[in-house]
């Protein structure tokens, strides 16, 4: 019998080592000496592992996929990757917000849902999470929001007091966080929740007609949650479950899927539809327009490489292609800046380099050096010239955008006539929820303000409830007031 003979170990310039255990010394039980390159470098990579953290989503993974059109939506965009029959290689990421890389899996939490499409027209990506709406609709509170679910600066730990404080002052978070402290605030898994874009988009298609569109990639697997119970006792045990649960069930063969829907307005109608569509803390009812089908998102192998291929995949808003562009939502136009300024931050200027972030399309473009550059420049090195480089083509390609007009100001959108932050939020309450998800809500607030939120931001934070619904504040003041332990499947953390 044959024995398989396994591969020298080498140096990362391929050249062989001579031990896998022993450093170069002087005599077995002398100095070790500097000339030992391999010792030097296995210690200095070491040193160097661990790259940044992301900020805001640091905790996560994911898997690569295809996505495949099932529907003609050729009337409504140009873009490649939704021409009908059309299969695209892509790229996912789940991740929580808050928390650390190190954090649960299973702490509630908005999650993350991020794709990049490998698209004939270059890279599109979709960078959304796992509910329709956000805490907030300006971007310059974004930062603060964030800070308010991370660490204390004097103690190091999170604090739900100045959540409270953070969401009582700022009431357009009542829709968000209404989800949050519902039964989705903590899906059961990655592959039994589902994904949005968020904000609102605008597609073109080939006559140059322009359409709102909002994204809904809607679970094959139905939604499923975890009571704040089962979670708490899943976070003690396995910090890791989500992720563990999507990669055994990729290598079992049982492929999680996904089908995106969209939601389609004509261009003008958000001049006087009834709520300002561009508002990332609303949403649009589907009996004003409907879901259309487009495609299937399958997720069918898994990472390799963790780090190359999941903490290094960067994804960005502004990657758009040719039939969908950016519309006036704040918090969207400033994260065509904050998410590419981030990776250049954190993985270096050349990070589309890196071959999970690199297009499957030829480059050709005049970036030039930097650190870790591996794509060949060649002269010309700059625009315009006559020396044979690429030339935009201004004719095929041309900016398909809004027209904006006004004073420079610093003031919220003028109003819509059904615009308000309790709304939403007490529709769901009412009419979306049942009798049993109105007492788990009930419950995970009470629970939630019980664990070390203060006066007056408690006080603010049941007028804030009694906002959304006087019937629901009511009960969370008597949740809260009452004398008795912490309630039921209660948490210290959001």
């Amino acid at each position: 019998m044959t024995q398989h003979k396994v591969p020298a170990t080498t140096t990362d310039a391929g050249i062989p080592v001579e031990s896998d255990e022993h450093s170069l010394t002087v005599g077995p039980d002398g100095p070790v000496l500097l000339q030992d390159h391999y010792l030097i470098e296995q210690m200095a990579n070491f040193n160097r592992e661990r790259i940044p953290e992301r900020q805001p989503h640091a905790k996560g993974g994911g898997a690569f996929g295809y996505f495949e059109v099932t529907n003609d939506v050729s009337a409504y965009t140009m873009a490649a990757v939704f021409q009908p029959g059309t299969r695209t290689n892509t790229l996912i990421r789940f991740s929580t917000v808050a928390g650390e890389r190190g954090s649960p899996d299973t702490w509630r939490d908005p999650r993350g849902f991020a794709l990049k499409f490998y698209t004939t027209q270059g890279n599109y990506d979709m960078v959304g999470n796992n509910t329709p709406i956000f805490f907030v609709r300006d971007p310059l509170k974004f930062q603060h929001f964030i800070r308010s679910q991370k660490r204390r600066a004097d103690n190091n730990l999170r604090d739900n007091d100045m959540q409270w404080d953070f969401w009582t002052l700022s009431p357009e978070s009542a829709h968000q966080v209404t989800w949050l402290m519902g039964d989705r605030g903590i899906p059961k898994t990655w592959r039994t929740m589902n994904g949005y874009g968020s904000h609102t988009y605008l597609w073109i298609n080939a006559r140059g007609q322009k359409f709102w569109v909002k994204y809904h990639f809607k679970t094959d697997q139905g939604i499923d949650f975890l009571t704040q119970a089962e979670a708490d006792a899943i976070a003690a045990s396995d910090t890791d479950y989500h992720q563990r649960d999507l990669y055994d069930s990729i290598a079992r063969g049982e492929l999680p899927s996904w089908t995106l829907n969209m939601q389609i307005m004509p261009f003008d109608d958000a001049k006087t539809y009834r709520f300002n569509p561009f508002d990332l803390t609303k949403v649009w009812p589907h009996g004003d327009y409907p879901l259309v089908e487009v495609g299937r998102l399958t997720l069918n192998r898994n990472v390799s490489d963790y780090h190359t291929e999941m903490e290094q995949a960067a994804f960005e808003v502004n990657n758009l292609v040719p039939g969908i562009a950016l519309s006036p939502d704040k918090m969207l136009l400033a994260r065509g800046f904050s998410y590419a300024d981030a990776h250049r931050a954190r993985l270096g200027v050349n990070y589309k380099q890196i071959p999970v972030n690199a297009p499957v399309v030829p480059v050709h473009g005049y970036s030039k050096d930097g650190m870790m550059r591996v794509r060949n420049v060649s002269d010309p090195v700059y625009a315009p010239n006559s020396k044979g480089g690429p030339q935009a083509d201004t004719q095929a390609y041309q900016p398909n955008y809004w027209y904006a007009d006004g004073d420079l100001v610093r003031s919220a959108y003028t109003l819509h006539a059904e615009d308000d932050d309790f709304g939403q939020p007490g529709t769901m309450v009412r009419e979306v929820l049942d009798d049993a998800a109105r007492a788990r809500l009930v419950s995970n607030i009470t629970g939630h303000l019980r664990k070390g939120v203060t006066e007056p931001v408690l006080l603010r934070a049941i007028e804030y409830w009694r906002n959304v619904d006087k019937h629901l504040g009511d009960k969370i003041e008597a949740g809260v007031r009452a004398q008795h332990g912490p309630a039921n499947g209660s948490a210290g953390r959001s």
